[in-house]
């Protein structure tokens, strides 16, 4: 591996083009070789379109490139384990899209393949390798907002005109709690260090919409009272904030995971802005992975993902069969 860790993309989804790709660009450490797609021509549009040196027309040679030592995957999510573990199986390092896989069984069998290639194996929540996350949690450590009481987050959007799009089909992993649920969910298990114990969650299921919840609203519940209440959406209008609320003040973030990076502190004292620098998270997050390639300890291990999978399983389960479930 030379200084910069060389990455092969499989697929040319909308994602990885408009910012993973952008975002590994603009990092300090990663160098995008190679993108594939089941059609070779759209991997070469793709390719002259953002500069990449090579175009495969499969996801296997890809992956059969010695010179590849990472692969990111931004495919449909029913797809994410079988081509995440070819990869690691081939020896290649692996960065995978949320939600990891479609449940929990699956997400444990790519952890488990990852420590048998003595690979790594990261989630792409590029949110959270920014430094406000981090100056959020000395706040909250410091006491200044009390004891927390609850957290409150969103994360909404309106597309629900594309009806080819992959997040309506059922069995391809669609729905708005696999796409946009799991980022309050995962930021809440990061702020109160824990996991939850039961999922209630009330959704919009659509016939028009292939069956998925097309909007989800929910409250997990935490040990001492707390709770995580929620909503995800895709056919409503856009939003994505995160609120954590003590006994002495609040923490408001109105652009949680996506946008103006600055976040809010009230307390009796009065409101402050804290101001956060503008940085790329997609950059953080090549970076981060790359750190972990070089033998650093990872802030967040693969089985964070399998519980945060843990969580969606039950989320999905409460809104189909309309009632609380207990999460092991």
């Amino acid at each position: 591996m030379t200084n910069k860790l060389n990455w092969g993309v499989l697929g040319c989804a909308g994602i990885a083009v408009r910012s993973v790709i952008p975002g590994m660009r603009a990092s300090e450490t990663a160098e995008v070789l190679a993108i594939a797609s089941r059609d070779l021509a759209k991997a070469e549009e793709t390719a002259q379109k953002l500069d990449i040196p090579v175009a495969y027309g499969s996801y296997e040679a890809l992956i059969a490139d010695n010179n590849i030592d990472a692969v990111y995957i931004p495919l449909p999510n029913h797809l994410h384990m079988e081509w995440a573990i070819r990869a690691m199986e081939a020896g290649k390092h692996v960065l995978c899209e949320k939600p990891l896989a479609l449940n929990a069984a699956e997400a444990e069998r790519m952890v488990g393949a990852s420590a048998k290639a003595g690979v790594h194996l990261a989630e792409a929540f590029m949110y959270r390798h920014h430094p406000r996350y981090t100056r959020m949690k000395e706040i909250i450590k410091s006491g200044e907002i009390g004891e927390i009481r609850g957290i409150y987050g969103n994360f909404t959007f309106n597309n629900a005109g594309d009806a080819s799009n992959v997040r309506y089909r059922r069995d391809w992993g669609g729905g708005s709690l696999y796409d946009v649920g799991c980022y309050p969910i995962s930021a809440a298990r990061m702020l109160l260090e824990a996991e939850p114990e039961a999922a209630t969650v009330h959704a919009l299921i659509s016939p028009e919409h292939d069956n998925v919840d097309m909007m989800a609203s929910g409250v997990l519940e935490f040990a001492g009272g707390v709770a995580l209440t929620f909503d995800c959406g895709m056919w409503a209008a856009f939003r994505n904030s995160l609120e954590v609320l003590g006994t002495e003040g609040r923490i408001e973030v109105p652009s949680a995971f996506v946008g103006d990076p600055n976040f809010y502190v009230s307390t009796n004292a009065g409101r402050r802005e804290e101001k956060q620098e503008t940085l790329n998270q997609y950059a953080l997050q090549a970076d981060a992975f790359a750190a972990a390639v070089r033998g650093e300890q990872p802030r967040f291990a693969p089985s964070d993902a399998v519980l945060n999978m843990k969580v969606i399983d039950a989320c999905l389960k409460s809104a189909y069969e309309r009632q609380r479930v207990t999460i092991e």
